[in-house]
């Protein structure tokens, strides 16, 4: 059978890079760290895979002390609060943010999203981090490897190897971020946004 995959649609004109102070500011977040963020709906859900994270960020205070001293975990999410004593780094956790543009400004906010998911389809959350020009980092499982192109816009883990999920944080940390930020940003443009959706529908009724 001839298969047509055409992923969901993004609203770029919402999800867009914005000023990082000023996101820092709304949000009372440290403007001299580097911030990384992790969220989902219940991050007790092992399925998102947080202690995958949790593993990771122990292995960059051992091997890598200097570097985790400039670092917080952002946290958002249900139960953000319970997870704050696992997190080897200093957590900053947040409540569930049900407005979109709160997201984006968080979004905006940090300088890496990571998402160490165990299953998952397009994840959204990639899609509107990137979208917002704030690269990734995630296992290579179901969709996500289409999302995130490999040391282009992001870092794509070997599956459930904390040590290099620990590595993509690292490598995505040291690499030119204004490069990854345009990277990132150019491929929900080009793939996910809503013209290049609709395009992809368009040319399956005219085939």
């Amino acid at each position: 059978h001839r298969v047509i995959s055409i992923p969901n649609a993004i609203n770029t004109d919402r999800f867009r890079p914005q000023d990082k102070m000023e996101a820092r500011k709304a949000f009372n977040l440290p403007t001299d760290k580097r911030l990384l963020l992790f969220g989902c709906q219940r991050i007790t859900d092992e399925r998102k895979g947080f202690h995958y994270l949790v593993e990771a960020l122990q292995l960059i205070k051992q091997q890598n002390p200097n570097i985790a001293k400039s670092c917080e975990l952002v946290v958002v999410g249900g139960a953000a609060e319970n997870v704050r004593h696992l997190v080897p780094f200093n957590a900053i956790p947040i409540s569930y943010v049900k407005d979109p543009q709160k997201m984006v400004q968080l979004y905006n906010a940090v300088d890496l999203y990571v998402t160490p998911s165990l299953q998952d389809n397009l994840p959204n959350t990639i899609m509107e981090s990137m979208a917002c020009g704030t690269p990734c980092v995630g296992f290579k499982v179901g969709g996500i490897p289409e999302m995130i192109d490999h040391k282009d816009n992001g870092y794509v883990a070997a599956y459930k190897d904390a040590q290099d999920f620990a590595n993509g944080i690292l490598w995505t940390l040291a690499a030119d971020h204004g490069a990854l930020s345009r990277h990132a940003r150019n491929k929900v443009m080009v793939t996910y946004s809503e013209n290049a959706v609709a395009r992809k529908y368009i040319d399956v009724y005219e085939d």
